[in-house]
């Protein structure tokens, strides 16, 4: 067998194997490096890309991104929470939740009877953010023009709170996004234009993060054991107004107030 074997292998079929297939793989290797080129220029022009974008969001002395400036929202806080939901998320009403909701007319919108919206509840107008090492301080053109503090040295929520409009918000630095906790809600609010009602339960987490210079994205999560049968996210985003201001804007309940 031996004899056999290498008689085989050196047999002129067996060279003429080789010989083209060393030719095809001769032929393809420029294709192969220039296809490895492509990936590797690819590659590189991706990473500039991530540091140009990572460089173009103004940081805070402590290092933070800061998310100090005029911000306009997309409105989908404005609006009925069901369209502002993270995909693959729901709102699941309590019964009792879903009986207030039903009996709820527009025009018995607390916002529209110049009240304060609450958290998250958002207007159309833009907000001012003013960030310093100890707070964010956030301005509002729209709801009553009015303002909310996100207190950021570390404080926890105190032991017994009176229940307030905003809450009592907390926030902390999670990487590059900012983590806002606030309880202590009265229930006088409506979460959202649609009516979706709330408790003094009410617990909204709020995520802030600054993917580039113009952009700022937020995402909540609201959880109310008194009104909801589980905790739902919503996801929304902003846009830098280039040296903008708020103005001065007031609410009136009727034209007589104009």
């Amino acid at each position: 067998m031996f004899p056999l074997t290498v008689a085989r292998i050196g047999s002129p079929n067996i060279s003429r194997y080789f010989s083209r297939r060393t030719a095809r793989l001769a032929w393809r290797a420029p294709y192969r490096i220039k296809g490895m080129r492509y990936l590797l220029v690819g590659f590189c022009l991706s990473w500039i890309a991530g540091i140009a974008t990572a460089q173009g969001v103004p940081r805070a002395k402590d290092g933070h991104p800061d998310l100090t400036g005029v911000w306009n929202p997309d409105g989908k806080f404005a609006g009925d929470f069901v369209k502002a939901l993270k995909p693959g998320d729901k709102i699941s009403l309590l019964a009792s939740a879903a009986k207030i909701m039903k009996d709820r007319k527009k025009t018995n919108d607390p916002a529209n009877r110049c009240l304060p919206m609450g958290v998250p509840r958002l207007s159309t107008y833009p907000q001012k953010f003013v960030q310093t090492r100890a707070e964010i301080i956030i301005l509002d053109e729209g709801d009553i023009h009015t303002f909310r503090i996100i207190y950021l040295e570390g404080r926890q929520h105190p032991a017994e709170v009176n229940p307030t409009w905003y809450g009592d918000s907390i926030g902390r630095w999670d990487g590059d996004t900012l983590v806002v906790d606030t309880t202590g809600f009265n229930d006088r609010t409506w979460l959202d234009a649609a009516g979706h009602p709330h408790t003094e339960q009410l617990h909204v987490t709020e995520r802030y993060k600054r993917p580039d210079a113009d952009t700022l994205l937020r995402e909540v999560t609201v959880e109310d054991p008194g009104a909801y049968a589980k905790p739902f996210t919503l996801e929304g985003s902003f846009k830098l107004v280039p040296n903008g201001e708020i103005r001065e804007r007031y609410c009136y309940t009727s034209p007589v107030d104009k």
